[in-house]
């Protein structure tokens, strides 16, 4: 590696492919170890966390030794990539590692991750999932070895094929466990996880849902608890919620009123839906709807799948993936998926064509929440009145949510900004250096004490 090539990786700073380490250790093979089941990425020896560079004594004999002691605690063995370069007379080791094709790999017996520039131990769960995914699979395609034929309702499966038939425009020739079969919900005529969550007979602990209509966050005036096949639970979810919606009858040149509830039923419905085919239905807590005046919180177990972080989700710049394979699947072959990946994209897209500001969402590592606001904001609207209808086409969502927020509460801070959009705060600068290229908004007084202000 030469110079320039050294000097120009330091200079970008340690992130979620580069690391930096004074010395050879533990940690290094830690790092090489979470690179391989992230992106890949690349540790400098020989160079501090604040950039500067120390170098470090080697021979040839101490780098094969380091190779050598990092093939012996990966299992699978990793084996890197090695360069060195010479810096005013300092030299640094560089070990370059690929993201690994067959995941995960461990370092005596951890499983490690990057997330943004450290290192983060995998539970059960993100060990499941990584090897789930390198071989292209799911949990809910394996056999359910606590159920059986009885446990589901093949009164629930004919209806199944009914919609199928329609949805697909065709007629299934097969008796309703050979068609599972022919589907894959059914596994060599064995029980799948999936098959039981979609067409339980009974009671279905694993699908738990406890919705409430809330008048605060301690009196709750309505509830109901879901316990039953998830196609069962997606129509009863929605008739509850419906219950508790206000409606607008609007007059119009039709025959037929038209009905305007306060939230769109359409972007509840997405919602919903996404709960029920991404939740981790591994996880021993529960999904809860909280239903308020102003909002309708929806909380679901496991976080965001794969590599996606909110930020790609907020931008729209990902990828699908699925938890369960098997549910997602079998809703999008009777038309309740559109398509695969496109949720949280319409979700917003209905929210601002109905008026509404856009929602919340919150990411933790083992949960999803979603805030579904009835306030009609409309951001474009608002932005089109102060700095005009093109500029605002322009906008990311992400400038979209800042400058909404700012018209909410003119002193809001950058880290507040950056808690609500579920963004760092490097891009929240970012966000903000653009909006004020572009003459959209402006500070008034100090970073302390003062508050933004929209240009007219």
């Amino acid at each position: 590696m030469n110079q320039e090539t050294l000097i120009h990786l330091i200079n970008q700073g340690e992130s979620e492919t580069l690391e930096f380490k004074t010395s050879f250790n533990k940690a290094v093979i830690e790092t090489i170890v979470a690179f391989s089941n992230s992106k890949g990425g690349q540790v400098l020896i020989g160079v501090s966390d604040k950039k500067e560079i120390i170098g470090v004594n080697i021979t040839e004999e101490s780098i094969q030794n380091w190779v050598n002691e990092i093939k012996q605690n990966t299992q699978p063995q990793l084996i890197p990539n090695v360069y060195t370069a010479v810096f005013n007379k300092y030299t640094v080791v560089v070990f370059e590692i690929p993201e690994y094709p067959v995941k995960p790999i461990s370092f005596r017996n951890k499983y490690y991750k990057r997330v943004k520039n450290s290192n983060h131990l995998m539970s059960l769960t993100e060990v499941a999932n990584e090897h789930l995914q390198t071989i292209n699979s799911s949990w809910d395609y394996y056999p359910d070895p606590n159920h059986s034929f009885p446990h589901i309702s093949l009164l629930k499966i004919e209806e199944y094929i009914k919609s199928y038939e329609q949805w697909n425009d065709t007629i299934v020739d097969y008796k309703p466990l050979d068609f599972l079969n022919k589907q894959e919900i059914l596994r060599e005529n064995k029980l799948t996880f999936g098959a039981y969550i979609l067409f339980a007979k009974d009671l279905c602990v694993v699908s738990d849902i406890q919705i409430g209509r809330f008048k605060s966050p301690t009196k709750i005036i309505d509830s109901i608890n879901l316990d039953t096949d998830i196609f069962t639970e997606l129509n009863e979810i929605i008739a509850f919620i419906k219950k508790h919606l206000m409606v607008e009858f609007i007059i119009t040149a039709n025959p037929q009123r038209e009905e305007r509830y306060d939230y769109p039923l359409e972007a509840i419905r997405e919602i919903v839906i996404n709960m029920l085919i991404h939740r981790d239905y591994r996880d021993s807590s529960g999904s809860v709807i909280k239903i308020y005046d102003d909002r309708i919180e929806f909380f679901n177990p496991g976080g965001l799948y794969g590599d996606l972080t909110l930020e790609d989700i907020l931008e729209f710049n990902y990828q699908p993936q699925a938890r369960n394979k098997l549910i997602a699947k079998a809703f999008k072959e009777i038309g309740k998926v559109e398509r695969y990946g496109s949720g949280i994209k319409r979700i917003f897209s209905i929210c601002k064509e109905y008026g509404v500001r856009s929602p919340m969402i919150n990411i933790k590592q083992n949960s999803f929440e979603l805030v579904l606001y009835k306030e009609r904001v409309k951001v474009g609207e608002k932005v089109g009145e102060k700095v005009g209808e093109k500029v605002g086409e322009n906008l990311s969502k992400n400038q979209e949510l800042i400058i909404q927020y700012i018209l909410e509460k003119k002193t809001i801070s950058a880290k507040e900004l950056s808690k609500k959009i579920g963004i760092s705060d490097r891009k929240i600068e970012e966000n903000i250096k653009k909006l004020k290229a572009l003459n959209i908004i402006k500070r008034i007084g100090p970073a302390k004490g003062g508050y933004w202000q929209l240009i007219p």
